[in-house]
């Protein structure tokens, strides 16, 4: 599978290994509806804070079962003793105000979905008005790192009470979870799209 994975052309930054080509090749770019994923995703891309991708990317599997297999009804109840558990596994980042972040990210997702707003999946794809931004990049460097959507975007979450969402990392939600469309135009994850 690896020597046919490293055949086709892909977006530069996933070469490192089999796993980034993966995350490349099915994860990354596709359109993500779920609403517990989408909290997920979030909350590992504010752990990425001042890190790189790969760093969190090869902790998923962990950080799932350290959160409760993203439950976030569990989740926002956790406390001092959830956090002293969290702050002691190898497994995630052990930084506190990621891991209090997680805690109340949860809270604001459940007041997201408990207060007649819909779902999680129509709060953040408002943004694109339902339907992915496709970009038509060339080369790496002319990918932003924000953009005005992920700063409104930003701007929402922060006042629905959510934490380590300013808008770089944002924006690198955006595009993990397909609402916008970076793959570059070489990529063959963008062949006919």
């Amino acid at each position: 599978m690896a020597a046919k994975q490293n055949e086709q052309t892909r977006c530069p930054w996933c070469m490192k290994d089999d796993i980034y080509m993966h995350y490349h090749d099915t994860v990354w770019g596709v359109p993500e509806h779920d609403d517990q994923r989408l909290f997920a995703k979030l909350v590992l891309d504010g752990a990425q804070a001042g890190l790189s991708w790969y760093t969190i990317l090869i902790r998923t599997e962990s950080y799932a079962n350290a959160f409760s297999n993203w439950n976030a009804e569990k989740i926002a109840r956790y406390g001092p003793k959830d956090v002293a558990r969290l702050l002691a596994d190898p497994g995630i980042i052990r930084n506190r105000a990621k891991v209090e972040s997680a805690i109340k990210n949860a809270q604001a997702y459940l007041r997201i979905m408990e207060q007649g707003k819909g779902s999680f999946d129509r709060f953040l794809w408002k943004h694109v008005d339902h339907t992915p931004i496709k970009n038509r990049w060339t080369e790496m460097k002319q990918v932003p790192t924000s953009t005005p959507v992920s700063d409104a975007m930003s701007k929402d979450l922060k006042k629905a009470g959510f934490s380590f969402v300013g808008t770089t990392i944002v924006y690198a939600f955006m595009q993990a979870v397909g609402m916008v469309n970076d793959h570059l135009m070489t990529c063959w994850r963008r062949k006919g799209k």
